[in-house]
């Protein structure tokens, strides 16, 4: 349920920016709208959820990214 919680906060997060992006192009205000998407809010906030999947999609790999192999 943790994951669950998370992954919505985080999916949260960036629909808010995706609302201030919006804002930006509706304004005309396109060069700072670039670089809200590439360098700023946006660009992190898609990052986190994207790091929050990758991790999640390990879960079945060891500390050294191998699988589990049990005892030798």
């Amino acid at each position: 349920m943790q994951y669950a919680r998370q992954t919505q906060e985080a999916l949260d997060r960036l629909d808010q920016s995706l609302a201030r992006l919006r804002n930006m192009v509706k304004r005309g205000d396109n060069a700072s709208a670039l670089k809200f998407m590439e360098e700023g809010d946006l660009k992190e906030k898609f990052e986190e959820l994207q790091n929050m999947i990758t991790i999640s999609s390990t879960g079945n790999l060891g500390a050294r990214g191998v699988q589990n192999t049990g005892t030798f």
